[in-house]
């Protein structure tokens, strides 16, 4: 497949949803795989709806998922400008040649006048279409029906207008989706959209054809939300004598029930990200969470978006983004729509999480850390760390025995706590049940055990303290329950003996101390 070129092109009017990052990721991929181009074009035509900040979280959220574009505003301006809002001229331009050629005209149509035809057909349990049945008969104004010179005069007393596309008559549409197969349209039950206003904009449907065509673009990889307006693309390449790229519409993104459309409501309902980044609307005074600011890494966000509406046809499921970009095939893509999962997204992330070393996950721990010990009012830290230095090897450690317990990198600090403060309260039902009324002469003997051992090793930490055990025929469950209650004030952690170790001796003595006061 020679030169492709795709693109991705969102409106500017809120946060990038992550069914339009997969829409990107799946052109992205495309690109990749033909060693082609992939596009970001801002479609801003729509200036009601404008955010000031919308188009730079774009470009954001597509740098922190790894698939940042090769030509966009500033970067590679080959085909540029990349906002539609400064290529307005070049719109003008092809709307005058669609009316001169017979394909488009003008309507100077009111709100009322559409409104008045629109109550009419109602009565009689019709539709109101603006197409072949009614443009020229007379109840509607436009210059299929005026002459030139009145048209010429309406349009120069700065009388509203638009150009409407002139659809068809009695033709069956033959076109082809690469995901959906054929598809035929009659022509008699499309209506003559409107491509250009008064106001000098475009609408999104003679913008879109004409810089798809400018910009050379080989494939539209696009939601199925489009697929009802594949149509008049088609008649519009059509009406200017180019070649129309290949189209293929893309699944929906499901609620996590399977019906409906996934939207911003239902992961403020369920509890679960829609954006890739947190994102302010200052106009609202809200904030929407995001995948990043939830702890989830970019990889496990591309990995799992690629299997909405994609498989690979194996039993594979974790996917590096070369990986991707090596199986993807539009081929494969679903026509049904996918339903998200939230606890799938959660396993891939813990995948990833799982696959990175103990150095790179101290390294973020680490910045957690540095807020969770300096800055906020839990307990003073048990040992002193630099955290401009701080100590990798501690922290590199603690991360080894407490990691495959998470999802998230946040979630260190609650599974490892105790390596860091001691505990302040102890677990009420675990203290009923294990601590006793011989566990205080039990954990003195244990602190008198402990005192004498001077490699203060987790393997023989736990060889001398089982040898007392048998030697004073003690059970374990008298004593390791709340040796453990002791030292991380629940009936949770890693190895006992290796908590221990990594505390140290003093501090694993004063903390069985200080239990026996309190639980005494």
């Amino acid at each position: 497949m020679s030169n492709v070129r795709v693109r991705f092109a969102p409106s500017p009017t809120g946060p990038l949803h992550i069914g339009g990052v997969r829409t990107a990721l799946f052109n992205y991929l495309f690109a990749k795989k033909h060693n082609g181009t992939f596009v970001l074009r801002i479609e801003d035509t729509d200036q009601n709806r404008y955010v000031v900040n919308a188009e730079q979280y774009v470009i954001d959220a597509l740098n922190w998922c790894g698939i940042s574009p090769d030509e966009t505003i500033g970067k590679n301006e080959k085909f540029g400008p990349y906002r539609q809002s400064e290529r307005k001229e070049i719109y003008k331009k092809y709307a005058q040649e669609l009316i001169d050629s017979g394909n488009a005209y003008y309507a100077f149509d009111s709100a009322e006048d559409l409104d008045r035809e629109r109550k009419g057909h109602e009565e009689k349990g019709k539709t109101f279409i603006y197409n072949w049945h009614n443009r020229e008969k007379g109840r509607l104004i436009n210059s299929l029906i005026l002459s030139a010179d009145e048209v010429k005069k309406r349009i120069e007393n700065g009388d509203k207008y638009v150009v409407r596309f002139k659809s068809p008559e009695g033709e069956t549409l033959e076109m082809n989706d690469i995901i959906r197969g054929k598809i035929n349209i009659d022509t008699n039950v499309l209506d003559d959209k409107i491509l250009f206003k008064s106001d000098g904009m475009p609408t999104y449907h003679l913008a879109n054809i004409v810089d798809d065509h400018l910009m050379e673009i080989s494939h539209v990889i696009r939601g199925e939300e489009w697929l009802p307006s594949m149509a008049l693309h088609v008649l519009l390449y059509r009406a200017f004598g180019w070649s129309a790229p290949e189209f293929a519409h893309l699944p929906l993104i499901l609620k996590p029930t399977g019906k409906g459309k996934l939207s911003k409501r239902d992961g403020d309902k369920l509890g679960f990200p829609v954006f890739p980044l947190a994102y302010t609307n200052e106009q609202k005074d809200e904030v929407s969470r995001g995948f990043k600011e939830d702890g989830y890494f970019s990889e496990a966000v591309i990995n799992f978006l690629a299997f909405l509406g994609w498989n690979p046809g194996t039993e594979q499921e974790l996917f590096s983004l070369d990986e991707l970009i090596s199986s993807f095939d539009l081929s494969r893509v679903n026509k049904a729509g996918a339903r998200f999962d939230p606890d799938k997204t959660k396993w891939f992330n813990q995948q990833y999480l799982q696959s990175k070393s103990d150095e790179e996950l101290a390294e973020l721990f680490a910045k957690e850390l540095n807020v969770i010990l300096n800055d906020s009012e839990e307990s003073q830290p048990m040992r002193s760390f630099d955290f401009a230095q701080y100590d990798k090897k501690y922290i590199t450690k603690v991360v080894s025995l407490i990691k495959e317990r998470a999802t998230f990198v946040s979630d260190f600090w609650n599974l490892s706590k105790f390596f860091f403060v001691a505990p302040t309260e102890y677990d009420t039902k675990a203290s009923k049940k294990q601590w006793k009324e011989a566990t205080p002469q039990i954990m003195k003997d244990l602190i008198d055990v402990l005192k004498l051992i001077e490699n203060f090793e987790s393997q023989n930490i736990e060889t001398i303290v089982k040898g007392w055990l048998t030697k004073n025929e003690l059970g374990f469950g008298k004593v390791m329950p709340p040796f453990r209650l002791a030292l991380v004030g629940a009936m949770s952690g890693p190895h006992l003996f290796d908590i221990a170790d990594m505390i140290g001796k003093e501090e694993t003595i004063m903390r069985i101390e200080t239990a026996v006061k309190k639980l005494s």
